[in-house]
């Protein structure tokens, strides 16, 4: 790892939109738009993003190093060459992971007090 980085954990916890965002570049690199979409479908709807929101979120995720910017692009017949597509750095890749187990953690908790339907 390199010294630019933070040490994991003092990035947590992550706020939900760049959660969110990190968990859908953590399948596959999207632009900013089929990002908004995906968290949207990924979330039952349950969670909408708008592009102010997403936009300062990258932002931030690029400076810290979780995401960086792709140089790889689908065909320009399929794609506006305009979109920026992102990808996730395996040191975001890490972060996510740490947030994930951090969050688990508290679904357990608040399974044991009964506080989680069906369980």
């Amino acid at each position: 790892m390199s010294d630019l980085y933070l040490p994991v954990n003092s990035l947590l916890p992550l706020k939900p939109a760049v959660f969110h965002i990190l968990l859908v570049l953590a399948e596959s690199e999207q632009h900013g738009y089929g990002i908004m979409r995906e968290i949207e479908h990924l979330t039952g709807g349950q969670m909408k993003i708008g592009p102010g929101t997403l936009y300062r979120s990258i932002k931030q995720m690029l400076e810290l190093g979780l995401i960086e910017e792709s140089d790889q692009r689908p065909d320009p017949e399929l794609d506006d060459e305009r979109r920026n597509y992102y990808r996730l750095t395996d040191y975001g890749r890490r972060v996510t992971q740490a947030e994930s187990n951090r969050l688990l953690l508290l679904v357990k908790v608040a399974q044991r007090r009964g506080l989680v339907e069906g369980s």
